[in-house]
């Protein structure tokens, strides 16, 4: 039997060895980190252990790190902590952008700005914020290749403006964007910046301080962990409130019983990409996603590649193909031996042309075919070489019943 060929690594990675065990040894213990008894202790103790290899991966402090669920409930504390605890302006940003903050501490802020392109954790709780009057939102556009120039975001900043919200990479057509130029814009008007980053840690170098971000979401299970575990990144000095309210673990910041075999898991994930230095793998999982392109290229025609190509996430290739439906061509690729993503995977059910390719002025016939192909570390030459047998084989099938259907049709 041929081995089925993994090309969904957008939508979900595979978990290594290493964090398999991490996981293995983690669930033995019977303690709550709450707990002050010895098997407490060692619980608390690897909580903690893994706080620190998640804070390592982004360069942020410990304490900076909080554990949640998954990335959508890290983006929709992000939004609703943020907001609900900064409704005045003047909040303290990075020193070294303080001393260009004009001040404006009695100014209510409830304008929120985000991305044309967010995930729907986040697009969907900005609508909910603005349809309860918490807030009013702003979209930023987007051009061509997803990119949002830092010239939009100045043209939608308001002096009530109280926080930005842009993803750093984009899941979907693997746009990555200068968080760090959008980041100072907000800063300058006294604004706080969330990014979220879950398509991007794991894959690309992320610092914090760098970025000059107040708060960031990432997820195990887009890292080489696993699902039910997540983090959203607090800046020092930031205010949020918390989402859960209960025991009062994290900090005070996000109550109930910490997943602690799953948090051990995403400190394993952090503590592989930090160890092995993500920037050594990126030149070699963006050989193999171009080897894909460059063959897909010279074997279908009437085939359209999304997203920057000076700006990308490495392992990402967006393709949307002429004559052929997103849904028939996952399906008949499935059957063919071959998982591929179909738009986001938290959306694919809906079926409904991709938010984030209307937004690049794709029309809904140009996005019909939409196709996410993503590699990742375990992807070999040998497993892109059969994908570029077997791809263009099912859109000539396809293409072929579409014609036929297209002929016969009353």
């Amino acid at each position: 039997m041929v081995e089925r060929i993994y090309l969904d690594y957008a939508s979900q990675t595979p978990m290594l060895s290493e964090v398999r065990q991490a996981m293995a040894a983690a669930l033995e213990e019977a303690g709550n980190p709450s707990s002050i008894h010895g098997e407490g202790r060692r619980a608390k103790q690897l909580l903690e252990q893994a706080r620190k290899q998640v804070a390592a991966l982004i360069n942020a402090k410990p304490e900076e790190i909080y554990f949640t669920s998954c990335g959508t409930e890290s983006n929709n504390w992000a939004l609703r902590g943020l907001l609900a605890a900064n409704q005045r302006k003047g909040i303290p940003g990075p020193p070294e952008n303080r001393a260009s903050r004009t001040s404006r501490t009695t100014q209510v802020g409830k304008h929120l700005v985000i991305s044309a392109i967010e995930h729907p954790s986040i697009s969907l709780v900005a609508r909910r914020l603005e349809l309860d009057r918490r807030a009013t939102v702003s979209l930023l556009p987007v051009d061509s290749e997803g990119i949002i120039a830092p010239s939009a975001l100045k043209a939608l900043i308001k002096p009530e403006t109280m926080l930005v919200s842009v993803m750093l990479a984009n899941g979907e057509v693997g746009t990555i964007q200068s968080i760090k130029e959008l980041a100072a814009i907000a800063h300058e008007h006294g604004a706080l910046i969330h990014t979220d980053a879950i398509a991007a840690v794991g894959h690309i170098s992320v610092d914090v301080k760098e970025l000059g971000i107040d708060a960031l979401s990432l997820a195990a299970n887009q890292m080489y962990g696993p699902p039910g575990a997540a983090a959203l990144y607090v800046r020092d000095g930031v205010r949020i409130l918390p989402l859960l309210e209960g025991g009062g673990q994290e900090h005070g910041g996000r109550s109930g019983t910490e997943a602690l075999p799953a948090i051990v898991g995403l400190g394993a994930a952090a503590e592989r990409s930090d160890r092995y230095q993500i920037s050594n793998s990126i030149s070699d999982i963006a050989l193999r996603r171009n080897r894909l392109r460059d063959g897909l290229k010279e074997r279908i025609e009437r085939i359209r590649f999304n997203g920057s190509w000076t700006s990308r996430l490495p392992h990402n290739l967006h393709v949307c193909i002429d004559g052929v439906s997103s849904e028939s061509l996952v399906l008949g690729l499935d059957q063919a031996g071959i998982a591929a993503g179909l738009g986001s995977a938290c959306n694919a059910k809906s079926m409904r042309p991709s938010h984030v390719l209307k937004a690049m002025g794709l029309s809904d016939d140009e996005a019909k075919g939409a196709l996410v192909l993503s590699v990742g570390l375990p992807t070999t030459e040998e497993e892109i070489d059969r994908a570029l047998e077997i791809i263009p084989r099912v859109v000539q099938q396809l293409r072929s019943v579409t014609a036929l259907t297209t002929r016969y049709q009353i």
